[in-house]
């Protein structure tokens, strides 16, 4: 019962937070989903992220460690995405890239600061940031034909990630009033960010819902699996194993439909993915959780 408990204490805001986002757009209010997106990627979660780095407390090295390991795991989860896909006879530039990388900064970081606190955001902010620099080059080049590194070097969370990293190695700090003002700008971050998804969400138009439904299963457990044997490899433990195994199972990023509808892949197909996902992760994420917590 107390481990019940304990995971609806940290599930429960997030989904809550989600569902606030859904019904709000469900009740006909108005939401710029663009203009908060733009807020929270360029303002709010850079200054998330280096607050995170610079104020941390594990060592460069254990952050170093956990980078490496998500590397492994990402490139594992692609390698057995692909072999599955093929062998499913599914569209690749479609569903490999949404299959490989999740909802990482909307989910994950919530999950990761509600499950394990304060470290468990300082190392999913590390996973995010690799996420994202995956995502902008490999990502991009799964569903376009092409990378986009460019594009990544302009994204101020990237930029956000190599300064808390050289703060954090030089043992610098900003003066008391700026990091007051930066952790209050990043903590508009989290709640931005979840009803944010629960308006994206609410606004997508699923299409191959039956493909969707089984593909979703397979990605949360297959994800889940791949990061509890690269987290055991790498002799990750606490947080670090947790942190790890969460953010390589969270559910389809809404970036994911964006890139889709942008490159001209099968955006529909894409939507359905992501919603899908999103529903499973409902159950799916608490389960887990209660393995890790």
């Amino acid at each position: 019962m107390n481990l019940i408990l304990t995971v609806l204490e940290i599930v429960a805001p997030v989904f809550l937070l989600a569902g606030l986002g859904f019904l709000w757009v469900k009740a006909g209010f108005e939401y710029r989903i663009q203009f908060v997106t733009r807020l929270a990627m360029t303002v709010a979660v850079p200054c998330l992220i280096f607050t995170a780095l610079m104020k941390t407390e594990a060592d460069l090295a254990s952050l170093v460690t956990l980078t490496l390991a998500g590397t492994v795991g990402y490139t594992a989860i692609g390698a057995l995405g692909l072999s599955l896909l093929v062998v499913a006879n599914l569209n690749l530039r479609t569903y490999l890239a949404p299959f490989i990388f999740g909802n990482t900064g909307n989910l994950g970081i919530p999950l990761a600061l509600f499950a394990f606190g304060q470290p468990g955001l300082e190392k999913a902010v590390v996973m995010l940031a690799l996420s994202a620099i995956l995502s902008f080059t490999i990502g991009i080049w799964l569903v376009a034909g092409r990378g986009s590194f460019g594009k990544m070097m302009k994204e101020p969370m990237i930029w956000a990630t190599i300064l808390g990293a050289l703060f954090l190695w030089q043992g610098w700090e900003t003066p008391r009033f700026l990091t007051n003002t930066l952790d209050l700008i990043g903590q508009m971050a989290i709640p931005l960010m979840l009803i944010t998804l629960g308006v994206a969400v609410a606004r997508l138009t699923p299409g191959r819902v039956v493909t969707a439904v089984w593909l979703s299963l397979v990605k949360l457990v297959l994800c889940a699996a791949v990061g509890w044997g690269v987290a055991h490899l790498f002799g990750l433990t606490g947080t670090s194993f947790g942190v790890l195994v969460l953010q390589l199972a969270t559910p389809v990023a809404v970036t994911a439909y964006l890139l889709a509808e942008k490159y001209e892949a099968d955006s529909e197909a894409v939507a359905g993915f992501v919603v899908v996902s999103t529903l499973t992760s409902v159950i799916g994420l608490p389960l887990l959780l209660g393995l890790l917590v």
